[in-house]
């Protein structure tokens, strides 16, 4: 009983002691700055390992415990020693006393000592603050800021390339294929729109294939063959009064449905076998080269200072939809799946310009953390986005001193998600964004992020 007295009377003195460094340490960040109060933490860390060991009861005639403190209480002495000390600063005690004393001749019989001169000191090395000194709220803007930042002659350099390159694709395909009323070319992705680009490395490439309201109907996903809500078909109408001919895309009719793939394998083959992409790429002052392994239409394009990816996407607007001919994986050939990417960017800035809030920040953080990470990659785009756009409903404090409150909720909803295997689209609950992730990769995402609900700086460490 005594004995369990005497540990509680210490774990009290050394609550209070702890209490007081917290208090210092708390009060050093905000005048010494972050990395002052990191010297000043292993300072204190030290001395308090010396105050403990002093005042703890020692094993009398044990050698091997003497030892161990010996050698521990060296350690933390060489710590404090180790830890850098501000520079001290020259003053005069006497103001009688000149700044500089004229050089005083030797003593006779003392040997005059050959001056030697020192090297500059050294600019002592300013060490990042351990993530352990900072709260969640910094931690978060620490990562924005140093990792999420695009180097800005890449972030000016990759538009412009893409913007030449889609200038001669467009004057290719008006001189090639006259017939086919492709629209005008546009770029998009996180790079331009801002809600996830961690480095100036790829742009998709819009092309819009124009149809004739009359001749073209849409048939809803639920009616397809996958039976997916975010599939559409795009059948033609009306054979009978208007044959096949009339229009200009009935030559990529497949069972009287407008096929994405006969249109991916035709625009396929004029990116291989009929641009001059080494001509291009001469007067452009970079490589261009087609990738042929990619189902995707992909341009890769090198750069003294940037390298650059660029996806392809023949695009149909009709009835409010935007799809875009990408057919799921197998032998389905006629889908087109429905982008809510251009609605998904636009509510998210509506929402942050009516309320000033931080969803973009936010969003930036989350994709950076989740395209980095190799179990959460999946994740990023789209999922984050509904995510995100599915909680301002319910949260309505999205200022950015609620960073780090709305980063961790983000989490715990991604979590409840990943539990039901269901994250429906914000803009049609039909839709399920996880229809497409297997059972393995929902067990591993909903494990790591169910332990980086209560330790965030899982997911800040550098991959």
């Amino acid at each position: 009983m005594a004995e369990f007295t005497r540990q509680r009377g210490k774990r009290q003195e050394d609550s209070g002691l702890g209490s007081v460094l917290d208090l210092l340490l708390a009060n050093a960040r905000l005048v010494l700055g972050v990395s002052g109060a990191a010297v000043l933490a292993v300072a204190t860390l030290a001395v308090k390992r010396l105050i403990d060991r002093a005042t703890s009861p020692r094993d009398e005639g044990d050698p091997k415990a003497e030892q161990k403190t010996l050698e521990e209480s060296w350690q933390d002495l060489a710590l404090i020693k180790a830890t850098p000390k501000p520079p001290k600063k020259q003053r005069r005690e006497d103001l009688s006393e000149p700044l500089l004393s004229p050089a005083q001749p030797p003593a006779p019989g003392e040997a005059r000592k050959p001056k030697v001169c020192s090297a500059p000191p050294e600019t002592p090395r300013v060490e990042s603050s351990p993530l352990c000194c900072l709260t969640l709220q910094e931690k978060l803007l620490l990562h924005y800021s140093s990792q999420l930042a695009v180097p800005e002659v890449q972030a000016s350099l990759a538009p412009q390339l893409a913007r030449s390159i889609c200038a001669q694709l467009q004057n290719f395909l008006r001189s090639k294929c006259p017939e086919l009323p492709f629209g005008s070319l546009f770029l998009s992705g996180p790079l331009l729109d801002g809600l996830g680009a961690l480095a100036a490395d790829h742009v998709n490439l819009m092309l819009p294939v124009v149809l004739d309201a009359a001749l073209w109907s849409l048939i809803p996903g639920e009616d397809t063959v996958v039976r997916n809500p975010q599939y559409w078909m795009i059948k033609r109408t009306d054979l009978e009064y208007f044959p096949r001919g009339r229009s200009p895309w009935d030559r990529f009719i497949v069972g009287r449905y407008l096929s994405s793939n006969a249109l991916n394998e035709t625009l396929r083959k004029m990116l291989v076998a009929s641009i001059n992409w080494p001509a291009i790429g001469s007067l452009l002052g970079c490589v261009i080269h087609p990738v042929m392994a990619s189902q995707e239409l992909k341009l890769e394009v090198k750069h003294d200072q940037v390298e650059l990816s660029i996806t392809l996407f023949p695009v149909v607007e009709m009835e409010d939809k935007v799809l875009l001919a990408a057919p799921p994986e197998g032998l389905v050939e006629n889908l087109w799946l429905e982008s809510f990417y251009r609605a998904e960017v636009s509510k998210v800035k509506e929402l942050d310009a009516g309320d000033s809030g931080a969803r973009q920040h936010c969003l930036r953080i989350l994709n950076g953390i989740c395209k980095s990470h190799p179990a959460l990659h999946k994740l990023s785009g789209s999922p984050l986005t509904h995510v995100v756009l599915h909680l301002s409903a319910t949260s309505s404090d999205w200022a950015e001193e609620s960073l780090a409150d709305r980063f961790q909720q983000v989490l715990e909803e991604l979590v409840s998600y990943l539990e039901e295997g269901v994250l429906p689209s914000y803009f049609n609950h039909k839709i399920n964004l996880f229809c497409e992730l297997l059972e393995e990769e929902i067990d591993e995402m909903g494990f790591m992020l169910y332990r980086a609900i209560s330790e965030p700086e899982l997911l800040l460490k550098e991959k």
